[in-house]
C-alpha cells in the first residue's frame, strides 16, 4: 500500500470511530422508578434491588446505558412513601415497580397512567385492585404473594403443629396494611378448629411491638405469627429477639427470620420474584400494556425450622414436621 493511500486508510477509521460511539451514546436512555417499603441500608430490599437489575441485564437493559432506574426508600413512614411515589411520578418514570403492598396502594391512588409493576403485593385480587388475574385492567400487573387470605389460618396451623401447647397467638402487621381485615377474617373462621384464640393487631413502631408482645407474654401459652410484611423485614432482629426474650414461639413469611434466629418459616423467595418481574418491564418498556400481562403467583412455598431455636424453647420437632421441612438449620 502506497504510503499516501495508507494515511488515507487511518483518517478515515479515525472518523469512523467516533461516530460509531457517538451511536452507542444516542441509545434511548429509558427511565425506570423502583418504590420500596423498606429503607436503603436494609439488606433483604438490597437483594431485591439486585435481583432486579440482574433481570433486566439479561434483557439487555444496562444501567448508565439505556436504563436509568430511580430508586427510593421510604421505610415505615407513609407520608415519606406518598411523597416519594409523586416525586417518582414528576421524574416521569415510564414504568414503575412497586416493591410491597403499600408501595403498589399509594402509587395506584397517584396515577392510572404510568405502568406499575408490583412485587410481592399481597392479594391484590382479594382487595379488588386486580378484578382479572389473567387480564388485569388498567395500568396494573405484576407479581403477588398469594391468591387468598387463607395462607393466615396455614401459619397458624404450622405453628400449633410444631407447639401444640399454644392457646392464644396473636398475628402482627403494620399499620394500615391492607391484607390485615382479610387476615383478621380468617383467622376468626380458622383458629376456633384448631383449639386456639386468635387476633390480628397493627404495629407501626418498636414500642407497639414491644408493648403487644409483652401483652401477650403475661398469659400462658402464648404464640406470634408474623406474615409477609416490609415492616416484619425492617424490624427483624427486634422481632426475635422479643420473641426469644419471653419464650414464644413465632412463625414468620422469610426464612432470613429463622436463618437470624427465628423459630420457623413458610413463605417463599421474595426477592426471586423480582427477577421475572424485570422481564414484565421490558415487555411494557417494549410496548405492551400492563392489561395485556396476567398477574402471576407463586407456585411453591418452603418451611424452614431452627432446630437450635426450638431446644431454647423447649420444643421437640415431631420427625413428620421434619420430613416436611425443605431447610432444617441446626
Amino acid at each position: 500500500m502506497r504510503r499516501r493511500d495508507f494515511i488515507t486508510a487511518l483518517s478515515g477509521a479515525a472518523v469512523a470511530l467516533p461516530r460509531g460511539a457517538r451511536a452507542q451514546q444516542a441509545e434511548p436512555m429509558r427511565r425506570i422508578g423502583v418504590l420500596m417499603t423498606l429503607t436503603r441500608d436494609n439488606a433483604e430490599g438490597q437483594a431485591r434491588l439486585a435481583s432486579l437489575r440482574q433481570g433486566l441485564e439479561a434483557l439487555g437493559w444496562i444501567e448508565g446505558r439505556n436504563i436509568q432506574i430511580d430508586d427510593r426508600w421510604a421505610g415505615d413512614d407513609l407520608e415519606r412513601l406518598r411523597s416519594q411515589a409523586t416525586e417518582l411520578i414528576n421524574l416521569k418514570s415510564e414504568v414503575i415497580v412497586a416493591g410491597g403492598s403499600r408501595a403498589f396502594v399509594v402509587l395506584q391512588q397517584q396515577t392510572r397512567v404510568i405502568p406499575i409493576v408490583f412485587v410481592a403485593a399481597a392479594g391484590t385480587v382479594e382487595h379488588g385492585f386486580v378484578s382479572n388475574a389473567a387480564r388485569p385492567a388498567g395500568n396494573l400487573t405484576g407479581y403477588t404473594t398469594f391468591d387468598s387470605f387463607a395462607l393466615a389460618g396455614k401459619l397458624l396451623g404450622m405453628l400449633k403443629e410444631i407447639a401444640p401447647a399454644v392457646a392464644r397467638t396473636v398475628l402482627v402487621m403494620y399499620r394500615g396494611h391492607p391484607s390485615l381485615p382479610g387476615y383478621r377474617q380468617q383467622l376468626e373462621a380458622d383458629a376456633p378448629a384448631l383449639g386456639v384464640v386468635s387476633t390480628a393487631v397493627d404495629a407501626t413502631t418498636t414500642a407497639d411491638l414491644e408493648r403487644i408482645v409483652e401483652t401477650l407474654a403475661r398469659e400462658r401459652n402464648g404464640g406470634l405469627v408474623f406474615p409477609a410484611d416490609q415492616f416484619n423485614i425492617q424490624n427483624r432482629d427486634f422481632i426475635i429477639a422479643l420473641a426469644a426474650r419471653h419464650r414464644l414461639p413465632a412463625i414468620y413469611a422469610y426464612r432470613t427470620h429463622v436463618a437470624a434466629g427465628g423459630l420457623m418459616s413458610y413463605g417463599i423467595d421474595f426477592s426471586a420474584l423480582y427477577r421475572p418481574a424485570a422481564g414484565y418491564v421490558d415487555r411494557i418498556l417494549k410496548g405492551e400494556k400492563p392489561a395485556d400481562l396476567p398477574v402471576q403467583s407463586p407456585t411453591k412455598y418452603e418451611l424452614t425450622i431452627n432446630l437450635k431455636t426450638a431446644k431454647a424453647l423447649g420444643l421437640t420437632i415431631s420427625p413428620t414436621l421434619l420430613a416436611r421441612a425443605d431447610e432444617v438449620i441446626e
